[in-house]
């Protein structure tokens, strides 16, 4: 958030997945409710991690199933007891995000959909291959979701920002200009000392 906030600022619009395999899922939500600093804006999409910690504790889910992708990491970092007030705000968060002429979301999209049409499911568990070139009713995505360590890739109608930061320690970050269409004008990845270690599939 430094380096963004060294940039300018303006929009931020975060992708989804801030829990789960890595040992700071707490203080990322804290962090995130919390809000943006003076200048700024932020977006918070949600992601299936969100989504799996949700259906994990609202319903009568295996736990197992979030646990064994990560989620074992993101209980320890509350000391065993995640407050219902971070599950109510992750269960809240948007699914998209649409400006004049991209579409955010964490997982991409249906590429056979138009954006009125997407579901829940496509927009945080679509999965597509690394070079698949495609908008969605005209206007660029920007996603993550699904990791390429030597990522980003920036093809002419999809960003995928996801860089594997949980195993890599590259958090990318992309700048776009709201007054014109297509991919990024910028860029950039941060990266951790020590990239925390990977939990789950």
């Amino acid at each position: 958030m430094a380096e963004i906030t060294a940039r300018g600022g303006g929009k931020v619009v975060f992708l989804g997945d801030y829990v789960d395999r890595g040992p700071q899922s707490r203080e990322v939500l804290e962090a995130l409710i919390a809000g943006p600093p003076p200048g700024q804006t932020w977006v918070c999409l949600k992601g299936n991690h969100e989504d799996m910690m949700v259906e994990t504790i609202t319903a009568p889910l295996e736990p197992d199933w979030w646990i064994g992708n990560g989620g074992a990491a993101t209980v320890a970092s509350y000391g065993g007891q995640i407050p219902l007030a971070h599950v109510r705000w992750a269960d809240g968060l948007p699914l998209s995000h649409e400006t004049r002429y991209r579409v955010f979301c964490h997982a991409g999209g249906d590429p056979t959909l138009d954006i009125a049409d997407q579901t829940e499911k496509s927009l945080i568990w679509f999965r597509c291959k690394r070079d698949f070139d495609y908008g969605l009713d005209g206007k660029h995505v920007v996603h993550g979701h699904t990791p390429f360590k030597d990522g980003p890739v920036c093809l002419p109608n999809r960003t995928n920002l996801d860089t594997g930061a949980y195993a890599t320690g590259r958090l990318s970050v992309a700048v776009f200009d709201d007054a014109e269409p297509g991919g990024p004008i910028d860029v950039f990845s941060v990266t951790l000392p020590t990239p925390p270690r990977a939990e789950g599939a």
